[in-house]
């Protein structure tokens, strides 16, 4: 069996490896994830696992977020240090949890639950949005991707949301292009900065100059070496170049 493990703290994920090995030593760790933004992408670019262990308050925000994104069919079990009133709440939803920190007798009998679900190819039952019903009453804060972002026009500073980015690049300096074909200059010092700050569900670092929002794209053109080149909408007049190697992740993203 393949597991993923969503992780902030990774001392703590890395106890949670060593007992995984112990009661399940045929488990085989294949990432630690320890932010929304990280387990985002890796959901969007990989084929679920067998089991993801999560914990829910994750680096910048909480996992829950990642499932109300994508449908999993694999069994979660949740790592958690909240009270007992939340957890009721959520195996009342059939989601399996373990108090940090974690029992390994509890650990051995969650992974043996889960190995029945995987083996009988059954759903694991889920009510996200309850669950998130839940963590929002608990109090917990959960900062989600930056909705826009402050330019200089005209001796003015001006908001303009990120929902209304076509296209983020870079040409000596970083600029903005809307969707509505109006560029701005941005005030970061690198494309890296600003990726880390957009939801990788919409936008995608197409190469090293620049990076798309899906609602962006017209067109997109293969050729014989499998590299790709995406045309923009009008009235943007744009096209971007994706390597070889990055094809198939854009390909798979952009089909979702």
């Amino acid at each position: 069996m393949n597991a993923i493990i969503m992780e902030d703290e990774k001392l703590i994920a890395r106890q949670l490896i060593d007992k995984i090995a112990q009661v399940a030593p045929d488990m085989k760790i294949v990432e630690v994830l320890p932010s929304v933004k990280t387990a985002t992408k890796w959901f969007m670019e990989n084929s679920e696992p067998d089991i993801v262990f999560a914990d829910i308050q994750l680096s910048d925000g909480v996992s829950f977020q990642v499932f109300e994104r994508y449908d999993l069919k694999c069994p979660i079990v949740f790592t958690t240090a909240y009270d007992e009133y939340a957890i009721r709440a959520f195996k009342s939803n059939g989601v399996d949890y373990l108090l940090k920190p974690v029992d390994t007798d509890d650990l051995q009998k969650a992974i043996e639950k889960c190995r029945v679900i995987v083996e009988s190819r059954s759903q694991y039952p889920k009510d996200i949005q309850q669950l998130l019903k839940v963590i929002t009453n608990s109090g917990l804060h959960q900062p989600g991707y930056k909705e826009k972002f402050i330019v200089n026009h005209r001796q003015q500073w001006i908001p303009v949301q990120s929902k209304d980015i076509a296209c983020f690049y870079r040409e000596n300096l970083n600029y903005i292009l809307t969707f509505g074909g109006e560029k701005h200059i941005l005030d970061f010092t690198t494309l890296d900065e600003i990726e880390e700050l957009l939801d990788p569900a919409l936008f995608y670092r197409v190469n090293r100059q620049a990076i798309i929002h899906m609602d962006a794209i017209q067109s997109i053109q293969l050729h014989e070496n499998q590299k790709l080149t995406v045309f923009l909408k009008q009235p943007l007049k744009m096209q971007w170049d994706i390597s070889r190697e990055k094809a198939p992740a854009f390909k798979k993203w952009f089909d979702r």
